[in-house]
Formats: C-alpha cells, sequence, structure tokens
C-alpha cells in the first residue's frame, strides 16, 4: 500500500465517523459541517461532533425549556432559544458528566478541555448567525475558561539516552514484555530514534513506508496534517537504527496491503496509532516514572533541543510543520525567557 493510499484510506474512515456521528445530531448540523469543510479538518469537524452531541444531550435533558425534546427534534428556532446560562451550565457540566452513548462511562474536563467544547459551540452559533438563519450568537458573550500555561513536558537529555537504553537491553521489561522484546527491539529502536531524531507526529510516523526514504540523502518523505507532502532529514543515528530494523523487517511476510509499510506490528501489519502510543509509553514509564511522556512528547523534546541548539523559532517551526510561528513560539519561547532570566544573575555590579 502506498503512502497515498494510506491517508485516502484514512480519511475514508474518518468520513465514515463523522457521518455517524451527525447523524446523532439536529438535522440542521449536516448543512453546519458542509458548510464549514473547506476551512477545516476532517479530525476537527469530528471533534466538533463530538462535543456538539454532548452539547445537544445536555439541553435536552438538562435545560427545563428543551426538556421536551430530542436532539433529532431540535430545530434552529430552539437554537434562537439557548441563552448565555444555559452554555454557562454546559460548561460547568462538562467538569465531570457521563457519556451519552454508555452511561457506565463518566468523563471529565480540564479548563482546556471546557475551552475547546465553547468553541465548538461558537462555531456552530456563528455559522447560523452569518447565515441569518439565527438572531444572535449568544456564545460569544460567554467568558472562555481561564488557561494556565502548562510547562513543557519532555524528556532530559540524560532520559533520551536511558530510552534509547532501556530498548536495547530489555533489562527492565516485564516478564511478559521480554517475551517479545526479541521480536520487535530493532523496530522499537528504530521507531524511537526516528521520533526523537526528526519530530514527525505519531500519524506521520504510522503512515510511513520502506520506498519513503533515501537513505543515500538521509531523506525520508512524510506525509503532513491535511495530506501535504514534505521532505525532511535525519542524523547518521536515525538513518543507522532504521536501516538495523529493514534487515529484521526483510524476514517478514507481510499481510497483503502492508507490503510497502515501514513498521509493523507483531501481526504483520502496519503499526497502529494506539501500538505506537504504548510503546512509548511503556520505556518511557521505565526511564521517567513521574511524567506522562507520549509520541507527542517525544516531538516536543526534539523542539526543544533544536531551538536550544540553534535559537531559530523559524527553523523549528518549518521542521515540525506548523503553519503558523506562532504555535512555536507559544511552546518555545519560554526557553529564551529562561536565558534572559539567566544572563540577569551572570551580571554582578559590585563584587560580594
Amino acid at each position: 500500500m502506498s503512502n497515498n493510499s494510506y491517508f485516502i484510506k484514512e480519511q475514508q474512515r474518518n468520513t465514515k465517523r463523522l457521518r455517524n456521528l451527525i447523524a446523532d445530531l439536529p438535522s440542521f448540523c449536516e448543512e453546519y459541517f458542509r458548510g464549514i469543510e473547506h476551512t477545516t479538518s476532517i479530525l476537527t469537524r469530528i471533534n466538533y461532533a463530538y462535543d456538539l452531541r454532548i452539547f445537544f444531550d445536555f439541553l435536552t435533558k438538562e435545560i427545563d425549556v428543551f426538556q421536551d425534546l430530542s436532539p433529532f427534534s431540535f430545530t434552529l428556532e430552539h437554537l434562537d432559544q439557548v441563552q448565555v446560562l444555559h452554555i454557562e451550565k454546559y460548561l460547568e457540566y462538562t467538569t465531570y458528566y457521563t457519556n451519552p452513548n454508555n452511561e457506565e462511562q463518566d468523563r471529565q474536563n480540564s479548563e482546556m478541555g471546557k475551552a475547546r467544547k465553547l468553541a465548538s459551540v461558537r462555531s456552530l452559533l456563528s455559522y447560523f448567525f452569518k447565515k441569518e438563519k439565527i438572531n444572535r450568537n449568544v456564545a460569544q458573550l460567554v467568558d472562555t475558561p481561564k488557561l494556565t500555561e502548562k510547562p513543557i513536558i519532555r524528556l532530559e537529555v540524560d532520559e533520551v539516552a536511558k530510552l534509547l537504553d532501556a530498548v536495547e537491553s530489555g533489562e527492565k521489561l516485564t516478564a511478559n514484555q521480554r517475551r517479545y522484546h526479541k521480536y520487535t527491539k530493532s523496530r522499537d529502536l528504530a521507531i524511537l530514534t526516528l521520533l526523537l531524531g526528526t519530530g514527525i507526529r505519531i500519524s506521520e510516523c504510522v503512515g510511513l513506508n520502506i520506498t519513503d526514504f533515501d537513505f543515500n540523502n538521509n531523506s525520508f518523505k512524510v506525509t503532513r496534517k491535511g495530506g501535504d507532502q514534505e521532505i525532511l532529514y535525519y542524523g547518521d543515528e536515525v538513518k543507522d537504527a532504521i536501516l538495523n530494523y529493514l534487515e529484521e523487517r526483510k524476514k517478514i511476510q507481510t499481510l497483503p496491503g502492508h507490503e510497502d509499510a515501514l513498521f509493523l506490528s507483531i501481526q504483520k501489519k502496519r503499526i497502529s496509532h494506539r501500538a505506537l502510543q504504548n510503546l512509548v509509553k511503556k520505556y518511557a514509564k521505565i526511564v521517567s516514572p513521574l511524567k506522562r511522556i507520549t509520541p507527542h512528547k517525544l516531538r516536543s523534546t526534539y523542539g526543544t533541543t533544536l531551538y536550544q541548539e540553534t535559537g531559530d523559532i523559524y527553523l523549528v517551526a518549518d521542521v515540525l510543520g506548523h503553519k503558523d510561528v506562532n504555535t512555536t513560539r507559544k511552546h518555545y519561547a519560554a526557553i529564551s525567557e529562561e536565558k534572559r532570566r539567566l544572563a540577569a544573575r551572570v551580571i554582578k555590579l559590585r563584587e560580594d
């Protein structure tokens, strides 16, 4: 399966997911999702659909004026009756609530999660207000939950080395994990070295094919979010790890359709997002048990290291595939702040 074929299939799966979610929403939502299709990604629309399903479930169960309705019978006239107080109650409700599709499953949201849920409601109301199909957009009057800046969680230099050592030795794995370690060691080392050495996203890593790599130029082709393709470069450590893995990879008879997939699961097919997440979690827990290290945190580790070495925020943004450098600056500019503090401490005006 080619890289493009993989992403086409992924797009098809996401499209089906979105259609199923829209089927659970008021009928006017179909127009809304069609209207924002050209300005949002499929994953953004899926997240909006999940949030709106919770929103309409809340309105029809918790707000008196809508309790005779179901989400399916909710109309634009009803949407125009939504008040600021209703949305504020909704945000409070999402702090801790029950999954509408599974009453045995509880969910909770941080201020960040509630801010995203408010953004989904704002987007819906804004769309129909601009189309002059509702008379007001009360969501704009609701204050965004106050967000506190979180420090970047990443691996320190010594932790990176310990992580790769843990993969090679397998010493601190459980007995059950060690049973599979001899089969996956070279693959796991190649994956972690690639993530730490290039900063690519988990979806980009999962979608890689063998034919995406040019080992003569230490480069590979990656498909970014949105489908854009770019050429990225890697160092010799990454090259050595992948070539070593490919020697093992040659001995594996893959399932049909997965012949060109770079990273394979034990089931001899393209590795899944979940399997890659669990792989990172397994080794990271050994070297840094107090940090919740995910594939995205390895991306942060790479971005931080690159910025510390170069001081070039535009280079970091380009390599990480950020379309807006302000996204990069938001995450990594704090490092410059620390350097400025260090400079202030270094200068002595009087001898002690």
